[in-house]
């Protein structure tokens, strides 16, 4: 009797995006290997909320030059907690002028929870989004753009296309970032801690994974236009296979006219296969 082959990669993710509305991109590589998968790989997709990891990192660059240190107080002023948008922080403290948080809080905040607020404060101490820019094109990621701030992405719904990478990229960045060589241990490891204890994104990449299973990842949500159409439901992140070895997974579903749900789904869906598939 002949035994069923089963279906390569391919063919299951293929499946998993038969007649979905969206443009979905798809990148995965087992990290010092050569075993990799590509869907769109080299597509520009808008980051939104993907870009805090980016900016994690080049703020903990400056941290590793002696620019700042993780555990000094960063006064925070009324104005930069815009009331209209994701902010953790802002609701954690509701009163006073100004509050004092350390950068590693404000980190936390932005690369751990997503908040916006946070975010625009660690762009505004950089000086400049184009600084992330530089410090990856500098290390060798050359296929991302980060020009504007989440109060910019706010004010317009192109400027969000603004700020892209592709899912070839983003695997590059999270690949330079696990083998630490972006970041000393010291810096690695505690961003690392962040993206592993991250409260968003519970039904994307970690969704369909085996109870357990360590997730150090980044989420990123678009709002929705007139038309309904959400431009990106994005997750990034590593994986840690049962093998021991390092999965670094990107997924991102763009101009997606499907329900919040759905897209969700598709990315624990690819997640899920990329999983099985490489701890084969």
């Amino acid at each position: 009797m002949l035994l069923a082959q089963k279906p390569s990669l391919q063919e299951e993710i293929q499946a998993i995006l038969k007649g979905k509305k969206a443009t979905v991109g798809i990148a995965a590589q087992v990290l010092g290997s050569q075993r990799s998968f590509s869907h769109l790989g080299k597509q520009h997709f808008p980051m939104q909320s993907v870009f805090k990891f980016h900016i994690a990192l080049a703020v903990l660059h400056e941290v590793d030059k002696g620019t700042w240190q993780l555990h000094e107080p960063i006064a925070i002023s009324r104005r930069q907690l815009l009331p209209n948008t994701w902010s953790p922080m802002r609701n954690d403290y509701p009163k006073g002028d100004t509050i004092r948080l350390t950068l590693a809080q404000i980190i936390t905040y932005s690369a751990g929870q997503s908040d916006n607020n946070a975010c625009d404060i660690l762009l505004e101490l950089l000086g400049s989004p184009s600084k992330v820019t530089d410090f990856l094109h500098k290390k060798g990621v050359k296929d991302l753009a980060i020009v504007a701030s989440e109060a910019q992405m706010h004010e317009a719904w192109d400027v969000q296309f603004k700020n892209w990478t592709t899912p070839e990229a983003a695997i590059q960045t999270l690949k330079l970032f696990y083998e630490k060589q972006l970041l000393s241990a010291q810096s690695q490891d505690f961003l690392w801690k962040v993206m592993l204890e991250s409260p968003t994104g519970a039904k994307r990449i970690k969704g369909l994974l085996p109870k357990g299973t360590k997730v150090a990842h980044k989420t990123g949500t678009s709002d929705r236009n007139a038309q309904g159409m959400a431009s990106a439901v994005n997750d990034i992140g590593i994986v840690l296979l049962p093998n021991g070895k390092a999965l670094a997974i990107s997924i991102f579903v763009s101009n997606t006219q499907e329900s919040d749900e759905t897209n969700e789904q598709i990315i624990a869906s690819v997640a899920k296969a990329c999983y099985d598939y490489f701890s084969r």
